[in-house]
């Protein structure tokens, strides 16, 4: 068996709309260089503060 990595081995990237640290995840495996939001609400907020 392969041996398990602890989520503090895992590399982490900050949000730049919330300012939040974010964990590497397996469906970012081929594509982590490209990833810069900690998820899709923040991608979609990105440009301004609101209405």
């Amino acid at each position: 068996m392969a041996k398990q990595r602890s989520k503090s081995d895992l590399p982490t990237k900050m949000c730049p709309v919330c300012d939040r640290p974010f964990t590497w995840r397996k469906k970012w495996a081929d594509c982590w260089d490209e990833v810069k939001y900690c998820s899709e609400r923040c991608r979609r907020g990105r440009s301004g503060d609101g209405d």
